[in-house]
């Protein structure tokens, strides 16, 4: 359902009647929606399709962490490991709701890369990134420090303490999408590029819809593949083919219930050499991964296999003095990561730096995206449309770093502020809780105030689902970011699936089908 917007929104993003985009984005993960964000501010005319849910695939399948990558270290990545911390404290900066800061626990143990070694990775992660609002690294006693409680015995001597940060993974891109739909962009979920037809000045894009597979064509200047585990399927298909290859990695995590009581994170390195990460989640759960093998099929019908669930159960309590098995399990997810393929022998190896692709030989340009990381997804942003300024014009040279400076949506407020803004959004509404408040403003930010507004005009769009989702939160969703289904509303918008029974779920369906239908007669 589309907003309305001013016609000095429109006429600034969109192309006049019969005449092209400047650009078109098949993808709506963080990549492609960062892109269009970027391009929308500097004032071009975007189009951007997804063919189903933004951050419906890799985008909502991550770890959560805005993390420079601590292990990338070891294989020399330092370049990217620079340019993902500077991005912590930056994307934290402009999404203070969806972005928290970390501390992550490293236990030391025999048969470990030696204390000095470890140290100085460590020295090097504080000062290679410009890190200036994070705590700097520190080393722990284990047997006196809160952190080693939850840990074998053996395992309670020392270790370290570092900065990373925490970020709704699914949330970042979707704020991207709603800027850029604010800024003019035309951002289309569940319409599939089904085929693309070259021309000397520019592309024309059949896109389907999903739900009646009715097609209409799309014309732009420009075409950039952010099609992720995709991008390989449309090349050689729909589009040209990739100079580059794609490494499909399979990733997976499992949610238990709380492990431990404070709220710092520890990251375990196993003995084949793969790092496994015990976040705190939701208040209420821990949240255990990552895998790291390489995937065949389709990505679509990724799922977590026995294998891994026992891999992470058999990691996590390799240092936990509480077991956890496969019955512990209340959820997991898992996805699929579109690497760039620079012949690294094992999955974990290989690199997670991306690769802008550039084809303009034949006709228009096309830019593929071939890898990359949540972390660094505005700077790969800022590169594409660096790569297309020959091709785009004057609004291109204008770069600047606008996207690091201006808030997403709901993130005009300062960091560490959270607390603050939860309390605000409870003056004179005794409704709601104080759980349901600190949930909405770590969510929506000072966004929260537009349905809480609706809310109070009307008791009835107070009715809640369950777990204090509520009407009015739900037809936000709908109206403003994009949400279709229940699952686009409890595991990618929230994480309240966590929380609602099968009948709430139930409801929460016949519900949106009933706004749907409203919104379409």
């Amino acid at each position: 359902m589309e907003r309305v917007r001013t016609s000095a929104q429109v006429s600034a993003g969109r192309p006049a009647a019969d005449d092209p985009f400047d650009i078109a984005i098949i993808g709506g993960g963080v990549n492609g929606c960062g892109i269009a964000r970027d391009a929308a501010g500097r004032g071009y005319s975007v189009y951007l399709c997804e063919q189903g849910d933004l951050a419906g695939a890799t985008s909502s399948a991550s770890t959560k962490l805005l993390h420079g990558g601590l292990r990338y270290l070891e294989y020399y990545e330092f370049r990217l490991v620079r340019e993902a911390l500077t991005e912590r404290e930056v994307v934290w900066g402009i999404a203070p709701h969806i972005v928290h800061p970390l501390r992550f626990v490293l236990p030391y143990r025999r048969g470990m890369r030696p204390w000095w070694m470890l140290r100085l990775g460590l020295f090097l992660y504080d000062h290679i990134g410009g890190r200036k609002l994070l705590p700097a690294t520190r080393s722990l006693d284990l047997g006196r420090d809160q952190a080693g409680a939850p840990l074998k015995p053996d395992l309670r001597t020392r270790g370290f303490e570092y900065s990373d940060c925490w970020v709704d993974d699914a949330r970042l891109v979707v704020l991207n999408a709603c800027d850029a739909r604010d800024r003019g962009a035309v951002i289309e979920t569940w319409a599939r590029a089904v085929d693309a037809a070259r021309a000397s000045d520019g592309w024309t894009l059949q896109v389907e819809n999903a739900e009646t597979h009715q097609r209409k064509d799309v014309r732009a200047r420009v075409l950039i593949n952010a099609a992720g585990p995709w991008a390989d399927c449309l090349a050689g298909q729909t589009l040209p083919p990739l100079a580059g290859r794609l490494r499909l990695v399979q990733g997976s995590h499992i949610i238990v219930p709380r492990l431990f009581d404070h709220d710092r994170c520890y990251i375990f390195q196993n003995p084949d050499g793969r790092i496994v990460f015990a976040i705190p989640y939701e208040g209420d759960f821990t949240l255990i991964g990552t895998t790291d093998h390489d995937f065949e099929g389709d990505p679509a019908a990724v799922a977590i296999t026995a294998d891994e669930t026992g891999y992470l159960c058999a990691a996590a309590s390799e240092y936990f003095s509480r077991p956890v098995s496969p019955a512990d399990v209340v959820w997991s997810y898992s996805g699929v990561r579109a690497l760039y393929d620079d012949g690294a022998s094992a999955a974990q190896a290989a690199t997670r730096d991306y690769v802008l692709e550039l084809n303009d030989a034949g006709g228009a340009p096309l830019l593929s995206v071939l890898g990359g990381k949540i972390t660094t997804y505005r700077h790969l942003a800022l590169d594409a449309l660096d790569k297309l300024s020959q091709h785009l014009g004057a609004a291109a040279a204008r770069r600047g770093d606008w996207t690091g400076s201006a808030p997403l949506p709901g993130g005009d407020f300062p960091r560490g502020a959270t607390a603050q803004l939860a309390l605000s959004l409870r003056q004179n509404r005794p409704w709601l809780t104080p759980p349901d408040a600190a949930r909405l403003a770590r969510t929506y930010g000072t966004r929260a105030e537009t349905f809480l507004a609706a809310a109070d005009a009307d008791p009835a769009a107070r009715t809640t689902f369950g777990a204090g989702l509520t009407v009015a939160e739900v037809r936000h969703l709908m109206r403003e970011e994009f949400a279709r289904t229940a699952d686009d509303v409890l595991w990618r918008r929230t994480k309240l699936g966590l929380r609602l029974t099968p009948a709430e779920v139930s409801a929460l369906e016949d519900f949106m089908a009933l706004e749907r239908n409203g919104a379409a007669a």
